[in-house]
């Protein structure tokens, strides 16, 4: 008997520890993606624009060719317009053909006298990243690369970008460029861009571009006879060994490299209606680019959720009514419009709060609300808070407005009182108002 007890003690000890080693891991909550081999590093929420993660996000750094997102802004912006179609058709100038003819450039190889169409300069640009089919398209829209760094300036500035330098439209250094460089530039000087400002003109490109996606997320397209392949290996199905740096969900957007700048890449991936957005600057190689992506990518989608933090209808417990004056009732309590859905670190939606501005404009002196009231009428914002320990905020404060402030608005209507009510109202407080001041007279007597 004992030796039945003993084998049975055994063979459930044996299952329970095969049990445990296929329970899933914990998600450690608070894991911060590892350490990320790049100058600097930042991981962004497309819909809401919230930081995710970021490291030295805020120092200017050569782009190399992401500069060209700027240059592929512009001239989707120019469509747009109708300044320009994808059937337009332009010739090579002579600076753009020896930029082309230059080994030392990435190039498809254009050639003189020969017309082509703004879609075939516009997917070597971002498919390719060729640098002659960018001059070519900055020259068609602005009659010269000197004059259309103008325009990306321009454009950043109206994009808010906080750290920026344009001085030509592919990314290469000006010293590349010999005596070519754009009139009004320094021959010695070089595109910048900080992690935080190339996030943003991501977000700009896609959200007022989508089509984008379409041109970065082509893996090879034939150019003349000859096959372009996308610098960006994170594409999923990329063709041979390359196959193995696929990341499911990646669709552009640009990579970059030049020996001051290092290897830079600007990422975006979907996944379940979940955009991110991920930048590194001067990594160490080829594939560490797309490595440190990786990074964080898995950081973003495995760490974080788009939750409903308030519901509509919520009300902060300590600011849940506002004092009103002529009314038939003298408060009103106030609650949000809206619902409060953030992009949250998994587990921590405990960890936020809101907290009520009331719109001055609409209070009297005394800090109330005038009798009648219309139910539904905005009467301030409520903003929400993080009470956690990191927290990297918005790539703006505009976005930071959409996402983490909703409108407060007054939960039921208040009447106006009668004449006569307000009469004995105005009565009561008149004597109410000699009886406090007789008060005060009488104590500062003893």
């Amino acid at each position: 008997m004992k030796k039945i007890s003993h084998t049975f003690l055994i063979m459930i000890t044996m299952m329970t520890v095969v049990f445990v080693s296929f329970l899933p891991e914990p998600m450690n909550v608070n894991a911060e993606p590892a350490d990320i081999q790049a100058e600097s590093a930042i991981l962004v929420d497309f819909e809401t624009g919230k930081i995710l993660y970021e490291k030295n996000a805020d120092v200017a750094l050569p782009p190399a060719s992401m500069t060209k997102m700027m240059t592929e802004y512009l001239v989707l912006e120019a469509i747009k317009e109708g300044q320009i179609s994808w059937d337009t058709t332009t010739e090579i100038s002579d600076y753009a053909y020896d930029i082309s003819a230059n080994d030392n450039f990435s190039g498809v190889g254009l050639r003189k006298d020969h017309p082509y169409t703004v879609r075939e300069l516009y997917d070597a640009m971002a498919i390719y990243s060729d640098n002659a089919t960018t001059i070519a398209l900055a020259e068609l829209i602005a009659g010269s690369e000197g004059e259309f760094v103008k325009m990306m300036n321009e454009k950043a500035e109206e994009m808010g970008l906080p750290d920026y330098q344009f001085v030509n439209s592919t990314g290469l250094s000006n010293r590349d460029l010999g005596d070519d460089y754009p009139e009004g530039t320094d021959p010695n000087d070089d595109n910048l861009l900080s992690a935080r400002s190339a996030a943003i003109l991501a977000y700009h490109l896609v959200k007022d571009f989508p089509e984008i996606l379409e041109h970065s997320s082509v893996k090879q397209k034939e150019f003349e006879g000859e096959m372009m392949t996308n610098w960006n290996w994170m594409l999923p199905d990329m063709p041979g060994y390359l196959a193995q740096y696929g990341y499911e969900g990646v669709d552009g957007l640009k990579t970059g490299y030049t020996d001051l700048a290092g290897y830079c890449f600007t990422g975006t991936a979907e996944r379940s209606n979940q955009r991110l957005i991920s930048v590194v600057m001067k990594t160490e190689s080829i594939e560490s680019r797309f490595l440190e992506t990786q990074k964080l990518l898995d950081y973003g989608f495995s760490q974080f959720e788009k939750a409903e933090i308030f519901p509509a209808g919520y009300q902060v417990e300590e600011q849940a009514v506002i004092p009103v004056t002529k009314g038939k009732e003298d408060e009103v309590e106030i609650e949000t419009k809206e619902p409060v859905e953030l992009m949250i670190k998994i587990g921590e939606q405990d960890q936020y709060q809101g907290v009520i501005e009331l719109d001055e404009e609409m209070l009297t002196e005394k800090g109330e609300l005038a009798a009648p009231i219309e139910k539904g009428t905005q009467v301030g914002v409520m903003k929400i808070h993080y009470t956690g320990q990191e927290e990297y905020g918005y790539l703006s404060e505009d976005l930071e407005k959409q996402a983490a402030m909703v409108p407060v608005i007054t939960k039921d209507d208040v009447e106006k009182a009668n004449w006569f009510v307000l009469l004995f109202r105005t009565i009561g407080e008149f004597f109410a108002d000699i009886f406090s001041s007789i008060t005060n007279a009488i104590k500062s007597l003893f």
